[in-house]
């Protein structure tokens, strides 16, 4: 099995993940109530998804 012969440092290790990094979320506009909702997700205000009742609890 391959062993590293010395031990990386932090610099190399933060240089290593310098782009690992979470991205914004794409938000797009509700198709029932013209709200922004991420897509692909039954709205937070309405409950509807692709211009069907998703979920009632929401809706209420």
């Amino acid at each position: 099995m391959a062993v590293p012969k010395k031990k990386s440092g932090r610099c190399a290790q933060g240089h290593r993940r310098s782009h690992w990094k979470a991205n914004p979320q794409s938000l797009v506009k509700c198709s029932n109530c013209n709200e922004m909702a991420i897509t692909h997700t039954v709205c937070a205000s309405c409950g509807y998804y692709d211009g069907k009742l998703a979920s009632k609890k929401v809706a209420e």
